[in-house]
């Protein structure tokens, strides 16, 4: 036999199961009751007397004091009706009604008191507790028990009779029964809410073929209200072309037979009140009426479409916009499959840029397509499937007909909607664009003209060089006569001579050597560990620059001039050796054309030297030490002084007397010259305002006065300040001036000659003269250079120059004024070949304005003014 234990344990064992699913089982069917209580939406809401009245017949009905119609909530009881029962709800814990709901059928209690059920129950233990209670339930059409209709008694009663327990349930049934009833009225009122309130038109039509319903939404999207739609057909809202149609559905829907639309939803047209047809979306539904009136028919939900098939139609152009755009797009645009890497989508652009047809490409992989790169573009997009970004490569492409081009490509990977990854790139052609990168970048090292290095390039390899310690020498070159290239065969001419010189320059270049050009005609060449030939090699270039330049059917002659520094000896900076091949330059220049200078400590003394004497010199001008020294010029046919010029004197406190050439090219180089020039013509301008009227002044202009915009402005002020009549001022530009810039020069000169001064044409024929200077200005005196002057006595050819200048100043009525003149023989001379005025130290060297004044009294003899002198 088996053990009693064992066998209670096996009992245990094999009735767990069922224990564990029948507690599942009842927690499932309170969760659908509950559910069910909460769709009648009654609980915690105001009393009605429909509910009311029922708890009043219970209580008469049963002659009890207290009546309620209890819902049993989840952790409550809830009175929606109630007689006699001063609270509202009772935890359910309390309740006895919720035992009846749990018992699933009527509860009656003698004497609650005396039921273990209900004894210890707060309702039951107090004094008044509940003593006797009767409970029907309220069972829902589902068949879930909501609560129950109850009675209750403070005393203990005798059981109830059959029929008062039948009563009390039929009450129970009706309080059920208008529970439905405010459930389906609660449910009527949302509907219509919310047929009132949508937007889609509701409405619907009998068998008769007349509309019978039509809601606020179908009067906005028709057009017609309620009255004038109720009782019309169909034919109001529909096109003509659909009313057949419509009335054949309708008969073969009243004579019992199927119709394919109901339960279904189409798209058709309507037509509004204004007559405009629109798009519609048709929901139909059979409804079926309570009788004769009322038989039934169809109800319809319709949807005006119209932003939606526009909306549609937006997008389909927006994606054939979008193809357009991807099939024009100028960069090379395409989409693999992340797998099998075939081409799925390849561009116009990308037919273009690789050679092939988009037939071509579709559905092949690279390594079919391009099989010398092919792997290389398949590990790139095993690459940016394991990236999280965009990844960009460029690299060279061979085109199928053999062109060489540069592709920018930029991957990223795209997930469509189901999961699956492809890869999406856009390769741009930047083969020029690299090319003017590389151009660019030439060009910002290197001479745009002759394609050496540039200033800066210089700089920045003498600098590396300087930092190394290592020896080398700095030639400077400026072109000699490059200007009188230019003026002769003009700018293109001189363009291309830059370009041979730069290209004979190159000849003498190393390996590691350095040619460039730093300026308009100046180049420089570095050579590298050089130093011992450095006078051979500055020799050989002048030699070769010197040869002549023949440029198409020009012969061109330029020469050189070079400084030459050595490096680190002469300075181990590059600014050091800048200003030191600077130094050499200028003194190779001003030595004589084609001259070779080394710098040495001399010149830097030198350099020292000019710097003191600048900022002297300003000094001077800016404290008005700067004297006006004159110089009488006499007319050779009366021997009267007819003007003075006026001409700039400094001396130095510690130096002495400065030599006019050498401050003024100062004042000139320094930026000075024009402070200079305007105090010594206010000056000049006023002390000739109290000379005699037949006397004149000139001052001379230097051609750096004449690049500033207001030198007529000073001319203006100095005559208005000074109260000299312009026709007294005589001006003086030299040969040079003319050179620099005609057409400029020619505009102030005119503008000069416009406020009535005179214009003289200074040191004429040591130049480069241009007889049509005097064709395009009329000036009034010309000047012969002494150097003319000075060789008149024993150069035919100094006479005959001196001759045909008279010859020319006669027949242009200009005046000739011969300088320097120094001897009576010389005068004789002049005055022989027709010259019109003199001026030399045979009549006086220039003097301060005092040592003049008895020539410049009113009272002066002018009988004897030459003797005078």
């Amino acid at each position: 036999m088996i053990p009693l234990v064992l066998t209670a344990a096996l009992a245990v064992h094999r009735n767990a199961p069922f224990h564990w699913a029948s507690t599942m089982t009842k927690q499932s069917a309170e969760l659908a009751r509950l559910q069910a209580l909460d769709s009648y939406r009654i609980l915690d809401t105001p009393a009605e007397a429909s509910f009311d009245e029922i708890t009043r017949l219970a209580s008469l009905l049963l002659s009890a004091p207290s009546s309620a119609i209890s819902l049993v909530d989840a952790d409550r009881q809830w009175f929606k009706a109630r007689v006699g029962i001063p609270m509202t709800q009772t935890p359910r814990s309390h309740a006895l009604c919720s035992q009846a709901v749990a018992a699933a059928s009527f509860l009656e209690v003698s004497d609650a008191s005396l039921d273990q059920r209900f004894a210890s129950s707060p309702l039951v233990n107090r004094e008044g507790g509940i003593r006797f209670y009767a409970g029907a339930p309220l069972i829902v059409p589902s068949g879930h028990w909501l609560g129950t209709l109850c009675v209750f008694d403070t005393v203990a009663r005798e059981p109830l009779r059959a029929e008062q327990r039948l009563a009390l349930q039929d009450l129970a049934n009706l309080a059920v029964d208008r529970m439905e009833s405010r459930k389906a009225r609660l449910q009527s009122e949302i509907a219509a809410s919310v047929v009132a309130a949508t937007s889609d038109a509701i409405l619907a039509v009998g068998w008769d073929g007349l509309i019978s319903f039509w809601n606020p939404a179908s009067e906005r999207m028709f057009g017609y209200d309620a009255a004038r739609a109720l009782g019309s057909t169909l034919d109001l809202i529909l096109p003509e072309q659909l009313t057949n149609t419509h009335y054949r559905g309708l008969r073969l829907a009243r004579a019992g037979g199927e119709t394919s639309l109901v339960g279904t939803t189409m798209e058709l047209s309507a037509r509004r009140a204004t007559g405009e047809e629109f798009p519609i979306e048709l929901s139909l539904a059979r409804w079926h009426g309570d009788g004769e009136r009322d038989g039934g028919g169809f109800a319809a939900i319709v949807r005006d479409i119209s932003a939606r098939r526009a909306l549609e139609s937006d997008r389909a152009n927006a994606r054939l916009f979008l193809d357009s755009i991807v099939a024009h797009l100028p960069a090379m645009l395409f989409v693999k499959d992340s797998v099998t890497g075939r081409y799925l989508l390849f561009n116009k652009a990308g037919e273009s840029i690789v050679g092939l047809p988009e037939a071509a490409v579709i559905g092949r992989t690279d390594e079919e397509l391009f099989p010398d790169v092919g792997a290389e573009y398949r590990e790139r997009d095993r690459s940016v499937l394991r990236s999280t970004g965009v990844e960009t490569y460029e690299s060279e492409f061979t085109r199928t007909d053999g062109c060489a081009i540069t592709l920018r490509t930029k991957r990223i990977v795209v997930t469509a909607p189901d999961d699956r990854k492809y890869i999406l790139g856009l390769s741009d052609d930047v083969t020029e664009l690299r090319r003017s990168e590389r151009h660019v970048l030439h060009l910002a090292h290197h001479d745009s003209l002759t394609g050496l290095l540039n200033r800066a390039s210089l700089v920045e390899r003498m600098d590396q060089l300087t930092r190394s310690g290592e020896e080398f020498v700095v030639l400077t070159i400026d072109l000699d006569r490059f200007k009188a290239v230019n003026d002769q065969f003009g700018h293109p001419i001189g363009d291309r001579l830059l370009v041979e010189a730069g290209i004979r320059l190159l000849r003498f270049a190393s390996d590691r050597d350095i040619v460039a050009r730093v300026g308009g005609d100046e180049f420089v060449i570095v050579a590298v560990g050089a130093c011992e030939r450095a006078t051979t090699l500055a020799d050989l270039v002048i030699a070769a620059l010197s040869e002549p330049y023949s440029i198409g059917r020009f012969v061109a002659y330029a020469g050189a001039s070079i400084g030459v520094v050595v490096a680190p000896r002469d300075g181990q900076t590059v600014e050091t050796l800048r200003q030191a091949a600077d130094l050499a330059l200028y003194r190779a220049k001003a030595s004589r054309r084609g001259g070779v200078c080394f710098f040495s400590s001399e010149l830097d003394d030198e350099a020292s030297e000019r710097r003191m004497l600048e900022g002297d010199l300003r000094e001077a001008i800016e404290g008005g030490e700067i004297e006006v020294a004159y110089q009488p010029v006499v007319s050779s046919v009366t021997g009267q002084v007819t003007s003075f010029e006026a001409l700039a004197r400094w001396t130095h406190p510690q130096r002495g007397p400065i030599s006019p050439a050498r401050f003024i090219g100062i004042a000139e180089e320094s930026g000075m010259i024009g402070l200079l020039g305007t105090g010594l013509l206010l000056r000049a301008c006023r002390a000739a305002a109290a000379w005699p009227s037949d006397i004149k002044v000139a001052v001379n202009l230097s051609p750096l006065q004449f690049e500033s915009s207001g030198l007529v402005k000073t001319v203006k002020a100095a005559l208005a300040l000074s109260g000299l009549p312009p026709q007294r001022l005589q001006l003086e530009v030299t040969e040079g001036l003319l050179i620099r810039n005609v057409d400029h020069t020619f505009a102030i000169l005119t503008e000069l000659r416009n406020l009535g001064v005179q214009i003289l044409l200074d040191d004429f024929g040591v130049g480069f003269s241009s007889l049509s200077y005097f064709e395009r200005f009329p000036f009034d005196k010309v000047k012969i250079d002494q150097s003319f002057v000075a060789k008149i006595a024993t150069s035919p050819a100094a006479r005959a120059i001196i001759q045909a200048v008279v010859g020319l100043g006669r027949t242009l009525n200009m005046g000739v004024v011969a300088e320097g003149v120094e001897t009576p023989e010389q005068m004789q001379a002049l005055v022989e070949l027709g010259c019109t005025h003199l001026q030399g130290f045979l009549f006086s060297e220039p003097q301060a304005e005092s040592a003049f004044r008895h020539i410049l009294r009113p009272d002066r003899d002018e009988a004897g003014v030459i003797a005078s002198l």
